[in-house]
């Protein structure tokens, strides 16, 4: 099986080649609020891959949707989809290794889109869920395009909702000088930070990065699996993917963004669009980086429209 090239690429920030140059941040939204539960959640668990996953699989009838959360995120970052997807779907929601409430274990696992993409086959698979719809987020579309290339036979369609590839942007002056200043600006100072065990001011530059502002009390409970992704090799934690690679796709994409995502994150979907030669994409309005939670409403009809077609 084929995998998705790794170690060729060595980013120039994190490697020490040269400083980045000065970005004026965008003004940082505040992250979203957590959305209620009515009642106690009841998950499942599922032993995959050498880990345990916590999910929860609604609806009764429908082709199989997985919806893939990303960094600072668990199962529950969908709620404001999955009641709507199980009236037509049967949907899976689950939670990364390491991201809560699975266990906080220290494998000898790199934290890495190809080892989540490798959980979430075998959980596809036990399941009795594959071929799906994969739905991803942030680190969770980088996954769900891993998915897809190490495995296209578990995937029905693709939507990327803005994953963080940034080795994608080196083509161009200015697509490098983005990703520069987003690993100066938000991964150096988020591993700086856990280095000295300041867990609080990781997640507030990591946070900063992705347009919002400082965390509350709820994702404190991340500050782990944080830890994981901030502390990993980093041709890993972000492997590059090429136009060849993406060329090998022969399902549908969808490429969503947010109108008031970070200049980075919209700068990889256009070139993701370039690479893929696409114009299946979408803009969710008076959204940020976390689109499917700033306007959700919006956010499911478009999805739902895609994937009824596909």
């Amino acid at each position: 099986m084929t995998r998705l090239r790794l170690a060729v690429v060595c980013f120039v920030a994190a490697c020490g080649g040269g400083t980045p140059p000065a970005a004026a941040p965008a003004p940082a939204a505040a992250a979203p609020a957590p959305v209620p539960r009515a009642a106690p959640l009841v998950l499942n668990s599922a032993r995959v891959n050498g880990t345990t996953l916590a999910y929860r699989v609604v609806g009764d009838s429908g082709t199989p949707v997985v919806l893939i959360h990303g960094s600072l995120g668990d199962q529950g970052t969908w709620d404001p989809q999955v009641a709507t997807f199980a009236q037509t779907h049967r949907v899976l929601v689950y939670s990364r290794r390491y991201h809560p409430p699975n266990p906080a274990q220290n494998d000898d696992q790199t934290y890495s889109p190809d080892l989540h993409a490798e959980d979430l086959a075998a959980l596809l698979l036990q399941l009795d869920l594959a071929p799906a719809h994969v739905v991803g987020q942030s680190y969770g579309a980088y996954t769900a395009l891993v998915l897809a290339l190490e495995h296209p036979e578990l995937v029905r369609s693709v939507v990327l909702g803005e994953p963080p590839i940034l080795p994608l942007l080196t083509r161009t002056p200015e697509g490098d000088a983005l990703r520069r200043a987003y690993v100066a600006n938000a991964l150096d100072p988020a591993r700086a930070a856990f280095s000295r065990r300041d867990s609080v001011g990781a997640l507030s530059a990591f946070l900063r990065g992705e347009g919002l502002a400082a965390p509350g009390g709820a994702l404190l409970s991340h500050a782990f699996e944080l830890r994981r992704e901030m502390e990993a090799n980093r041709t890993q934690y972000m492997p590059p993917v090429s136009c060849a690679d993406l060329g090998a796709l022969h399902m549908g994409v969808l490429l969503v963004s947010g109108d008031r995502s970070p200049a980075v994150f919209r700068a990889i979907n256009a070139e993701l669009a370039r690479c893929l030669q696409n114009d299946s994409s979408a803009t969710v309005p008076g959204a940020g980086h976390w689109m499917n939670r700033s306007n959700p409403s919006y956010y499911n009809q478009l999805v739902l429209r895609y994937l009824a077609n596909h």
